[in-house]
């Protein structure tokens, strides 16, 4: 573990650390001072004395320090938990920490220099604690700030005795929580130290901290709290987004401008009334509501991905009948001031915003509501189009899921849980390289998975994580992570980090292969494959979404995941000098399809069956069965046509059908790929802005894992592929289909990849510009061609 966590350290320090400088409004690299890195802080960690720091409680912290001269540059460190919002004289400058855990704990590094003045200067930080509302995601072990700064010059800020702290009581949990998520916020203007955050506040009446602890990085104490680290990722994206538009209203009407920031409204005292708000997209942000007046009243905002009409969803857009469910709520009750800002804590997930408000006997006037659209800050660097103009809308929505899904790290979902789960996540990561580029949050969530290995030497399932969750199947798509990365980064270093990761998970499953079958035998924790109906959730036992032998043993899926995972673990095995186990590995991959295939082959209807019972027979088994090799190749055309004429076969649900379409494109029909795609139409047709979790009735109208045809669109329809590790040659070989051109462009490391293509009289032809460095062969009806980088034209006929 010493040697593990050193390696790793070593590796942040050189290639992995984001700094940032202020500068109106951005971030910008900026060095870091080396001696944070190794030392331990002069700073210390600070809390509010009197509180026992594992429970709910909002807290504002205040240092007011004066500057002889407005300073060149003024970098300060700063980390907190669970988390912090730091102002500087006023202005809201970052907020943090990224989520880690805390032998992994980040800290922020920002250059305040453009927001600081000669004289009194004053940096403000409110630092909440859920307490038992902690979201599932956040990893905590106390309430805590600390501020360090970057240099001698800096330290005047320092968390110590000199900082002042008062608990806001103002907050307090909301009744209307989601257990992942964490609480909701109930805000009591009343008591709220309204301008806390402004440098002409009277602080003279707050409380010193206590403090109880030294900011220690790596390898600097004999015990520690939190282990710092520098955040390894950019800061997340926080940009003004109007509401969309009024679908209802009751007691009230309201004008147009409203939304638009140009007509308040004005409730009268002793009213009551609502409105329904549509985004008309589903999004995620900060809602920021302006008011004046209204003391003794009460808001709620409450934020729905959907209406709900007799327990179902149906259309997304229809509102008639339908009303809010299993919601989740914010409340603000106002003191009457002047332009008060409400603004929760943690950031909501909303199609739709319910605003209930009751006066009592004094008017309120709503100035505006907003929000701060906020995510990981992809961009959009790819594109694809095609003749078929409705492939654009499925590209635009999945594009949105996708970033939906992407904030400190990716989620399966931004409404009910936002946890990183490795499944969703390597389809989340190869969306995310092919469409922006940025390769930061992948190799994160590859280091977070790695982190999370038990005892046992395998991943949790999701991570970071309050409550440790095992899918051993997570744990294999773990490696083929790491295999995607290697084939599309150069990056050695990195893959050396997680070799042992991969070592002791094929260990794992290797002392579980049963003697007598020669497959996988029981298999302990929840063996989670997919979300077909046929394996339904139980609340006794982790039998949702396990298939048959899943639990007791002699399931082919996953003994076909396995050799299939034993594919790409046997190339990383050999490619960094592990001999000895690539031939071990080897023998058990060849071992593990013989036997899958002696024992679970079905002659008589030329199937894989799910077990080796025979109980039953899915879409997944006959998948695995091409993607492992286990079925032999001259089968796998005609056994891929059967599972998908097949209906009654269990079906593969959204997030399978990225394997199904893996299989599709190995046995060589992917020119069927653009007409496999009605489930997401269906979506469309549905009015979903995002696309699911699942067919209908589903939990999550935003789910990433169904954003895959974001990547095949590029892979699998323009073809764009690496032909080596690294990405250092491509192979492009398209599959149009029934689309008459193509246009695509893909970021590679060395720059971008271009494509044009278009069907020809018995052929194709077109244009792929590849960039500098980059060779690669151009693959179409058995033919090929070279391609070097700059433009090349193309144009073959059918032999």
């Amino acid at each position: 573990m010493a040697n593990r966590n050193l390696l790793f350290i070593l590796f942040t320090i050189l290639l992995s650390s984001v700094f940032y400088r202020v500068h109106a409004g951005d971030f910008v690299p900026a060095e870091p001072s080396a001696h944070l890195l190794n030392d331990r802080w002069s700073a210390s960690w600070i809390t509010c004395p009197d509180i026992s720091g594992y429970d709910y409680g909002v807290y504002h912290f205040r240092k007011t320090f004066v500057l002889d001269k407005k300073p060149e540059t003024f970098v300060i460190n700063i980390s907190a938990d669970n988390r912090y919002r730091l102002f500087v004289n006023g202005n809201p400058v970052c907020w943090g920490p990224a989520r880690g855990d805390l032998l992994h704990w980040y800290y922020e590094t920002v250059d305040i220099a453009p927001l600081l003045t000669d004289g009194k200067n004053t940096l403000a930080v409110a630092v909440w604690n859920f307490g038992e509302f902690t979201p599932g995601s956040q990893m905590t072990l106390k309430t805590g700030l600390i501020v360090q700064g970057n240099t001698e010059k800096e330290e005047v800020v320092n968390t110590n005795n000199t900082w002042k702290v008062i608990q806001n009581t103002a907050y307090s949990p909301s009744t209307d929580f989601i257990y992942d998520v964490g609480c909701s916020d109930t805000v009591d203007g009343s008591d709220y130290p309204w301008g806390w955050e402004m440098p002409v506040y009277d602080d003279s009446q707050w409380l010193t901290p206590r403090r109880i602890g030294h900011g220690q990085p790596y390898g600097t104490g004999t015990s520690y709290d939190w282990v710092l680290i520098p955040r390894d990722i950019p800061m997340m994206e926080e940009t003004p987004q109007r509401m969309g538009k009024i679908r209802r209203s009751e007691g009230i009407k309201v004008q147009e401008g409203f939304l638009k920031g140009q007509s308040p409204v004005v409730i009268p005292a002793n009213k009551k009334v609502s409105m329904l708000i549509d985004q008309e997209i589903l999004t995620t942000g900060y809602p920021e509501l302006l008011t004046t007046g209204g003391r003794g009243g009460k808001i709620k905002l409450t934020y729905s991905e959907a209406l709900f009409k007799n327990g179902q969803k149906g259309n997304r857009n229809e509102i008639d009948g339908h009303r809010m469910e299993r919601a989740f709520s914010d409340y603000f009750l106002p003191d009457g001031g002047s332009n008060r800002l409400f603004r929760p804590l943690w950031f909501r997930t909303w199609r739709y915003i319910q605003l209930e408000i009751q006066t009592t006997e004094e008017p309120l006037t709503i100035h505006d509501l907003y929000s701060k659209y906020t995510g990981y800050p992809f961009r959009e660097n790819a594109y694809f189009e095609s003749d078929v103009k409705s492939i654009d809308k499925i590209w635009k929505v999945g594009w949105r899921t996708a970033r939906l899904c992407a904030h400190e790290t990716y989620f399966d979902c931004p409404y009910y849980e936002q946890l990183q789960y490795v499944g969703d996540t390597r389809i989340q990561a190869l969306i995310s390289l092919y469409v922006d580029g940025d390769d930061r949050l992948m190799r994160k969530a590859i280091r977070n998975f790695d982190w999370s290995r038990s005892y046992e030497g395998i991943t949790t399932s999701r991570y970071p994580s309050r409550v440790p969750q095992y899918i051993p199947p997570f744990s294999l798509y773990w490696i083929n992570m790491v295999h995607d990365y290697w084939m599309h980064r150069e990056d050695p270093a990195f893959i050396k980090e997680c070799l042992p990761g991969v070592k002791s998970i094929l260990q794992w499953f290797a002392d579980r292969i049963d003697t007598n079958t020669g497959i996988l035998g029981p298999i302990p924790h929840w063996n989670f494959v997919d979300w077909p109906k046929e394996w339904p959730w139980s609340n006794e036992e982790p039998t949702g979404g396990v298939p048959p032998g899943g639990v007791t043993g002699g399931s082919s899926i996953l003994s076909l995941q396995l050799a299939y995972t034993l594919k790409d673990a046997i190339e990383l095995l050999k490619e960094f000098g592990e001999d000895e186990l690539t031939v071990r590995y080897q023998q058990l991959y060849e071992s593990l399809c013989e036997n899958t295939w002696l024992h679970c082959w079905d002659e008589n209807k030329q199937l894989m069956a799910d077990d080796v019972k025979r109980t039953s027979y899915s879409q997944h088994a006959s998948i695995m069965g091409i993607l492992s090799d286990a079925v032999p190749q001259e089968k796998q055309q005609d056994l891929f046509r059967k599972l998908d004429s097949d209906p009654s076969l269990i079906q593969a649900t959204f997030y399978y059908r990225f394997y199904l379409f893996r299989a599709l494109k190995k046995v060589g029909l992917a020119e069927r790929y653009t007409e496999m795609l009605k489930p997401w139409y269906d979506m469309l047709d549905m009015g979903l802005t995002t696309f699911a979790e699942n067919p209908e009735p589903t939990r999550s109208d935003c789910h990433a894992w169904s954003s895959s045809p974001n990547y095949d669109l590029l892979a699998t329809v323009c073809g764009i592929e690496p032909a080596a590790p690294g990405f250092k040659s491509v192979n492009i070989k398209p599959h149009l289909g029934e689309l008459e051109y193509i246009k695509g462009k893909v970021p590679h490391p060395e720059g971008d990849i271009h494509i044009e293509l278009k069907k020809a009289p018995k052929g194709i032809s077109g244009t792929v510009s590849l960039p500098d460095k980059l060779p690669g062969t151009f693959i179409w009806q058995g033919q090929s061609l070279v391609l070097k980088p700059g433009v090349n034209k193309i144009y073959l006929q059918i032999k």
